[in-house]
């Protein structure tokens, strides 16, 4: 027994307030490896969604666990108002060499803190460059942005945003580019264009001196269950974006550091962006690390008039930056990146034999290892189910009890969804893969019997 008592199991009441959010108790974990994690009473769970999309590189690591025991015996924390420190000198050359023309880097804790300091960067460049009269950040709905009261302020996502309406200024929204749930007789380049032509509405909607930013995930997150638009649609956003003197953000929070096949989510397209805001697979569950990135255009001026009105505590934290460093040094090294995108097409081909076999599984789609199925009533019309039959969340809750952790979100360009993403570390290999598309075909078809519904073969 340690000095502070035994473990709490499950059954003593939680002094933690885990359970705030879903409303239930979990297993208590006791150790992870790889994309497993086991449970204090010796029950084995495959990672399916990295966490929030988060885990990139598994866990266990030596050598990330090496690198940070190393900077641990130096020092863990120096604020940086008072220090420089070597580990985030190293890390922001590393990230800008990957991301060339951003290569002013501001370091936070989470997505939610990159997202804010996007918005403000972006607001107090305008303020310095004589452009005060520019705030407004448009944004898509649905998606989703982080949870502090900025970021919601830009998330078109009800289920976060709704209760909290009433103390947040919120900004303008344009439609999601859900193309693959439009009936018309546009190709799906003429789609791309038909809904990035939609910002340019807004923007002359809302007085394009007023028009500060857009910001988009360049494929949509948990609140739009990995949308990808068509491809006309990227440049055609940086097209408008330069036309008006606006500044595009990309939120590459959970899409960043290989996610989808690439380093960044954006990189699939020619959509350069002002400024990106990287989280998640930053640090890879092993320490809290984001960071905005941009350009010295756009930081000169801050600079100018006093320095960045900003900043956080934990902010460029030498203990987090030496994790991130390692981190991206292991995705270098065991070829990562080139792993996601070919695991990814053949989860991806797993998933859509799935779909073959149900035919409720509506869509699949995805890049690298960001992927997703949408369940629906009626594949043809792209009826969602009921809501109350919560079919997204019953697979999510068959699939833990049978091993497999994957993420979902009932939500759907603001009409009700069932989206179950599939994102397992992008270290997994194709015997993994199989496992994990095995326990998601036992789950849906314990779904397709408790609620009557088709099944070929």
């Amino acid at each position: 027994m340690s000095k502070s008592g035994p473990a709490p199991t499950i059954s003593e009441p939680s002094h933690a307030a885990t359970n705030l959010v879903t409303g239930r108790r979990r297993p208590v974990v006791d150790r992870a490896e790889g994309i497993y994690l086991w449970t204090q009473d010796g029950r084995r769970l495959i990672d399916g969604s990295s966490g929030p999309v988060a885990a990139n590189i598994g866990y266990g690591n030596t050598n990330v666990l090496s690198a940070m025991r190393r900077q641990m015996e130096k020092t863990t924390y120096a604020c940086r108002l008072h220090f420089e420190n070597e580990p985030t000198e190293e890390l922001a050359s590393d990230l800008a060499r990957r991301m060339p023309g951003l290569d002013q880097l501001f370091f936070s804790s989470g997505g939610s803190e990159a997202v804010e300091t996007c918005l403000k960067l972006a607001r107090q460049w305008a303020v310095a460059t004589g452009q005060s009269s520019r705030w407004k950040v448009i944004s898509l709905m649905p998606s989703g942005h982080g949870v502090t009261y900025g970021s919601l302020a830009i998330a078109g996502d009800g289920v976060l945003t709704d209760v909290f309406a009433d103390q947040i200024r919120v900004m303008p929204k344009i439609p999601a580019p859900m193309a693959y749930r439009d009936f018309d007789d546009l190709s799906m380049e003429e789609r791309g264009i038909k809904y990035a032509d939609l910002l340019e509405g807004k923007i002359l909607a809302e007085g394009p001196e007023t028009v500060l930013a857009f910001i988009m995930e360049p494929i949509g997150g948990a609140a739009a269950g990995v949308l990808i638009a068509p491809d006309s649609y990227y440049s055609r956003i940086r097209e408008i974006c330069d036309r008006f003197g606006i500044l595009l953000i990309l939120d590459e929070v959970m899409t960043c550091v290989g996610r989808t096949g690439k380093f960044l989510g954006g990189d699939h397209w020619t959509c350069r962006p002002d400024i990106i805001a990287l989280g998640k697979g930053l640090g890879s569950g092993y320490a809290p690390i984001s960071t905005m990135a941009t350009s010295l255009r756009l930081v000169q001026p801050v600079q100018d008039m006093g320095g960045f009105k900003h900043g956080y505590t934990y902010g460029s934290n030498p203990l987090s930056s030496a994790a991130a460093l390692a981190v991206l040094r292991e995705v270098d090294r065991l070829g990562l990146i080139e792993n996601s995108a070919a695991m990814g097409e053949i989860l991806l081909a797993g998933l859509h034999g799935l779909a073959q076999r149900f035919p409720f599984i509506g869509h699949v789609r995805g890049k690298g290892l960001l992927t997703a199925m949408e369940f629906m009533a009626d594949a043809a019309s792209m009826k969602s189910f009921p809501p109350e039959l919560r079919v997204a969340e019953r697979v999510i809750d068959l699939a833990y009890e049978r091993g497999l952790i994957v993420y979902f979100r009932r939500v759907s360009g603001g009409v009700p969804g069932d989206c179950v993403m599939v994102c397992p570390p992008i270290i997994v290999n194709r015997s993994e893969i199989g496992e994990i598309l095995a326990v998601l075909a036992d789950a849906i078809s314990l779904l397709a019997r408790e609620l009557g519904l088709p099944v070929n073969g």
